[in-house]
């Protein structure tokens, strides 16, 4: 007993000690980074082309741009992904078959970004001639978090209690009226916050979006799905390659915008999870 409790210690000791320096890196990261570009974040910043003098630049074509770019991953993967989980989980039967597609979708999940930028090179922008535009940027991202929105809601879809589903068909219901009706409700929420954990990955990421050519410098906000385009993390990569020191405090100020982005989208995924939770039970 007396080395199994100091066994349970030690593990709770490494723990704390990996917690604590992860969360110290972490706020000494946002610190350098907040002092660094808040001074410079202000209306004409967000509201200003990229520029070649650092006074002047700003970060609207690179925000609005993220912003197209996520609503059209969003367009694509969540059907998909929504779809993909409800039939793995209500109609799929349980043998080899879809065992293999279950341990494929766990290891696309761990796949390194830049593969599915590389993927989207070849398929969206070679093959399918989207060009360097938004659309391909959408179907690259929607790749990417694909197998993430599977999983989550595959788990929120799980989570529904089986007695659930027994009573709708005990009244008459088909299995897809119990799904439409019982299983999705209650899995709704744990579906929105997948998916919006998702998309925040996915909104940060530089290398899928460097690999299919997304613009570096554009002084022009997209006018339809086919425009090319640029993305916050772009944006920040284009001004910390740049010699001049004003460019640096620019980068920073747009990783500043970026976390506010990301923080405000684990907010509303957080308020939607409580506010239908709230409502359905």
């Amino acid at each position: 007993m007396k080395k199994a409790h100091w066994r349970e210690w030690a593990f709770q000791v490494v723990a704390l000690m990996a917690m604590v320096f992860t969360i110290g890196v972490l706020i000494t990261l946002i610190v350098d980074v907040c002092m660094d570009g808040l001074l410079r974040l202000n209306w004409q910043f967000l509201t200003s082309f990229p520029s070649r003098k650092p006074a002047e630049a700003g970060i609207l074509a690179a925000l609005v741009g993220s912003a197209c770019m996520i609503a059209l991953t969003a367009l694509f993967a969540l059907p998909l992904g929504v779809g993909a989980a409800i039939y793995l989980e209500e109609y799929a039967t349980k043998n080899w078959l879809s065992h293999i597609i279950e341990v494929n979708i766990a290891n696309l999940a761990g796949v390194p970004s830049i593969i599915y930028g590389l993927l989207g090179l070849e398929v969206f922008v070679r093959h399918m001639h989207m060009g360097r535009s938004l659309l391909a940027g959408g179907a690259t991202m929607a790749l990417l978090v694909l197998p993430m929105i599977i999983i989550s809601s595959r788990e929120a879809i799980r989570a529904v209690p089986p007695s659930i589903r027994e009573a709708s068909y005990a009244l008459g219901a088909t299995r897809w009226k119990t799904i439409r009706h019982q299983v999705l409700p209650l899995a709704l929420p744990g579906i929105l916050t997948g998916t919006i954990l998702a998309l925040s990955r996915a909104i940060g990421e530089a290398a899928p979006l460097i690999t299919i050519g997304a613009l570096t410098y554009v002084a022009f906000l997209p006018d339809s799905p086919l425009s090319p385009f640029t993305a916050l993390p772009i944006q920040i990569f284009n001004w910390t390659s740049r010699p001049q020191k004003g460019f640096l405090t620019d980068a920073a100020a747009g990783s500043v915008v970026l976390l506010i982005v990301l923080l405000c989208m684990n907010a509303i995924a957080i308020w939607l999870r409580n506010r239908y939770q709230r409502k359905l039970y």
